[in-house]
């Protein structure tokens, strides 16, 4: 059978694509694979157009939880605003949320997400105890630190290709309350954030900062910095709530373009203090602000968005922030959410994990065609300029020798893989670069 539903958050390529059920999979029923959270990835790492997607969701139900230990475990389909809903009456949160609650817990682990604390917490990787993960041979695998350890690890930022997560623990921390003490303060350009950020970040367990992509000049990389803490006084949290507003369709243009986010953005930045305001604010707003309209991803129009998500070393951070947004600015491009945060030193258990330490920039940008891509090669060159990396569960357009240049583990990574499964993305980065070292084996071997 075939569903329209199973796209990517960017939209970039739409088509219908076929479902397959878990039990095929169980039967080696011939065709490649891949499990399907809630399409919340943004490119191709939850694609697969040549063979079948496995859904998730449906059926899928939290079976424990121990408010004594803080300890949940649920079906890989779970979504995160469903665990949230069950513990925070507990006085429990998520040790690591991402920009959503709309993710899945398999999603989560197998995306390893990371969120506005990788600087005190780092992944979400950190809070998994342990998974039952299916392989198409037909074995029921226990991972932990402890069992299956390589497994484990190749799992958590696997992108799901290792196995279907069937069931997870995860580890809760207890807060006052879900609701943040939030400061907030606005800076005049980017050197404004880098000479606040090392005492906002040892000080406080949430930071990020919204930059302002447009702005030129003595003012390029002016932003809005936001430092949170679970409130001590912040009462009792309103569960999650269905959403407010709704995009219900998408316009026949981008709506994001440079004209509309030129006011937006000098509206946004113009109401942020310019001396630091602490006040309590939702969790929700704080966390997941998007989450109160469905289907915002529609407002960039019928060609979808592009994600380009960098991280590179924090003694080259100052310059190479600069560079990415002007080099942005030099393509004509116009980035609505546009995000800067640290990452911490703390190491992931995910062998493929995607945060480092140092910084990491997001940016947003409207489909325009070739256009577009010839200006995300060009961000690209900055990033690996500077040694960093991508995130490829953000990506669907960068080259097997980005990703190589990004992951060098890939080789081990391969060598995990479940045979039956794969994604378009592997197909386009990793199996290419196989392919490619197979004639060198040879020559070697002759």
């Amino acid at each position: 059978m075939t569903s329209p539903d199973f796209d990517s958050w960017g939209r970039v390529q739409r088509r219908n694509r076929a479902v397959a059920h878990p039990s095929d999979f169980r039967r080696g029923v011939a065709g490649g694979f891949l499990p399907f959270g809630n399409g919340r990835s943004y490119g191709d790492s939850c694609h697969n157009d040549q063979g079948r997607l496995f859904a998730m969701r449906p059926g899928a139900a939290i079976s424990a939880f121990d408010p004594e230990t803080g300890v949940l475990t649920a079906d890989a389909g779970v979504l995160l605003s469903e665990i949230l809903a069950l513990v925070m009456p507990h006085g429990f949160f998520l040790e690591v949320t991402p920009g959503t609650a709309q993710v899945t817990l398999g999603g989560a682990i197998a995306n390893d997400v990371h969120g506005k604390n990788h600087h005190r917490r780092g992944t979400f990787g950190g809070s998994v105890v342990c998974f039952t993960l299916l392989g198409s041979d037909g074995g029921n695998r226990l991972c932990s630190p402890e069992s299956n350890t390589d497994l484990f690890e190749a799992t958590i930022g696997g992108m799901g290709l290792t196995g279907i997560i069937e069931q997870a623990s995860i580890r809760l921390m207890r807060v006052p309350s879900a609701n943040v003490r939030q400061t907030a303060v606005r800076f005049s350009d980017i050197d404004g954030y880098f000479d606040a950020i090392d005492a906002i970040d040892a000080k406080h367990e949430y930071s990020v900062a919204w930059i302002d992509q447009l702005a030129r000049g003595g003012n390029l990389g002016r932003g809005v910095l936001m430092a949170g803490d679970h409130a001590d006084d912040g009462g009792a949290a309103k569960p999650p709530s269905a959403p407010r507003l709704a995009v219900p369709f998408s316009p026949p243009v981008n709506m994001l373009n440079r004209l509309t986010l030129k006011a937006f953005n000098a509206l946004y930045y113009g109401r942020a203090p310019s001396q630091p305001v602490t006040g309590i604010v939702p969790w929700s707003s704080y966390f997941h602000p998007l989450d109160a309209i469905t289907g915002w991803n529609r407002l960039y129009g019928p060609r979808g968005l592009f994600q380009h998500q960098s991280v590179y070393p924090a003694d080259r951070a100052r310059e190479t922030t600069i560079a990415l947004i002007e080099c942005a600015q030099k393509h004509g491009a116009a980035s609505f959410l546009t995000v800067l945060k640290r990452f911490g030193e703390t190491r992931s258990p995910g062998l493929m994990s995607f945060p480092r330490p140092g910084f990491t920039l997001t940016l947003d940008f409207a489909n325009s065609g070739d256009r577009t891509l010839r200006m995300l090669d060009a961000l690209d060159e900055i990033v690996i300029a500077a040694g960093g990396a991508l995130n490829p569960y953000k990506d669907q357009r960068m080259s097997p020798a980005m990703f190589e240049a990004s992951f060098p583990q890939w080789r081990e990574m391969e060598a995990m893989r479940d045979p039956a499964l794969v994604s378009d993305f592997w197909r386009r980065t990793a199996m290419v670069l196989n392919q490619e070292l197979q004639p060198q084996r040879h020559a070697a071997s002759a």
